[in-house]
């Protein structure tokens, strides 16, 4: 992590409300340094291990969810067992390529959605997820 990118992610933690721990910084530095994308807790856990970063996969499952709580980023559940972590919090949708888990952004001036069902009383539509499932064609 280079000094320039920690002092940013310092910043980003400390505007959404979050102490800059060592942990956040290092973890955040490597979420937030290669653009938008999309990891599972697994994914970000092994990176950490592989740049140095001593952390356990539970203190990266909390991060993660800290993150999430704070704004920073927000959840993808494309299947029962696996829930994504996509960096990209503006309006989007997503392709998900099954059997390669390859989670994929779609702008969300491509799609048009009409005709939400009235939510129950006292409530309001926060999002709306749209996750289209892909396949390899057989050649």
């Amino acid at each position: 992590m280079t000094a320039g990118a920690g002092i940013a992610i310092e910043t980003r933690l400390r505007t959404a409300g979050l102490r800059p721990t060592r942990q956040r910084v290092a973890l955040g530095d490597l979420l937030f340094a290669k653009g938008d994308r999309h990891l599972t807790v697994e994914e970000l856990h092994e990176e950490a291990v592989a740049a140095g970063v001593p952390v356990s996969l539970a203190t990266v499952y909390n991060t993660l969810h800290q993150f999430t709580e704070a704004g920073l980023i927000r959840v993808l559940a494309v299947e029962s067992s696996k829930t994504y972590f996509d960096t990209n919090v503006s309006d989007h949708h997503h392709f998900f390529v099954e059997g390669h888990n390859e989670v994929l952004d779609i702008p969300i001036s491509t799609l048009t959605i009409a005709n939400l069902p009235e939510p129950p009383p006292g409530m309001e539509i926060a999002h709306v997820d749209v996750v289209i499932r892909l396949r390899r064609k057989d050649r």
